[in-house]
């Protein structure tokens, strides 16, 4: 009986110690993935509401300041300037494998292609007819089809849907389909880079959802993946998956929270830049602000 005590004894000794090594090495993982010595330095302010930064091939990082309809690039050099002017309310960017700049323009509800020139080609603004809400952010396949989330914020006069939705506009840019109309309001959109997963925000109701994508764009297996709300987000090399609501929440690709980053201001969206790619940019209300890390973006 005594043996048989002590034995008992050792092996809830033995659990007990594996969760809290799990548990330590979990955080230990997740701060692992900022470079050592690094915090988050402030790059520039002044602006009025940043959003949608999107990195280029060089690494050079755009992002937009949604109030004074403008687009700006910090370059890898650390230099800013405006490469837009007048983009329509211009939100969430993303680069397509051509060098296009597509931008989901909220205030003049439309998803636009800009070339390198600066020309403006409209990809899409109606849906059966109807003109969209306010396009928010995107996310480009490998394909090159386009995932946009179309929810409305602030006056809600001259909608012409009867909700808010996520659309996929095909990569021959003749169709545009809605593959997603369950949601109570859809932010946030980022894929993997193998175009197998996509991952959608439902900001108005605090939860992350992962979907399987199949070869026709469609979207299958509605999985809750986090228990809280985004607006913007991004991926790194690893599949973590970096969350903007009040902190830069980072989730591993099981679902599990391994890491809070405290931003001075509140972010809005996130993204890897740099020449290296392992730069991660933040946009926060007045400021970019940046923090070096371990990992690339994907």
């Amino acid at each position: 009986m005594r043996d048989s005590a002590w034995l008992r004894l050792a092996v809830l000794a033995g659990v007990v110690a594996w969760v809290c090594f799990r548990g330590t090495a979990s955080a230990e993982s997740g701060q692992n993935l900022i470079a050592p010595g690094s915090k988050v330095v402030k790059l520039a302010g002044g602006f009025r509401f940043t959003e949608g930064p999107a990195c280029d091939a060089e690494g050079n990082v755009y992002f937009s300041d949604i109030p004074t309809n403008r687009t700006y690039v910090w370059s890898v050099d650390g230099k800013l300037s405006v490469f837009r002017e007048n983009t329509g309310g211009g939100n969430g960017l993303y680069f397509d494998a051509q060098g296009n700049l597509l931008v989901c323009e909220g205030k003049a509800r439309r998803v636009t292609s800009v070339a390198p020139d600066g020309t403006v080609t409209v990809l899409a603004d109606r849906y059966q007819g109807k003109r969209f809400n306010s396009p928010n952010d995107l996310w480009v396949d490998p394909r090159g089809g386009i995932y946009f989330t179309d929810p409305r914020y602030g006056r809600q006069d001259g909608l012409e849907l009867d909700g808010f939705y996520v659309y996929y506009i095909t990569p021959d840019r003749r169709e545009v389909r809605r593959v997603i109309d369950d949601l109570v309001k859809p932010n946030g959109i980022v894929g993997t880079a193998d175009g197998r997963l996509l991952y959608v925000a439902d900001a108005g109701d605090s939860k992350i959802y992962r979907y399987r994508i199949q070869p026709d764009g469609s979207l299958t297996d509605k999985t809750l993946f986090a228990p809280q709300g985004s607006d913007g987000m991004t991926l790194d090399e690893r599949g973590n998956l970096y969350l903007t609501k009040g902190t830069v929440a980072v989730y591993s690709p099981a679902g599990e929270k391994i890491l809070d980053i405290k931003v001075p201001e509140a972010p809005a969206n996130v993204c890897f830049g740099g020449k290296d790619r392992k730069t991660l940019f933040i946009t926060a209300r007045k400021g970019l602000y940046a923090l070096r890390m371990t990992v690339r973006g994907q």
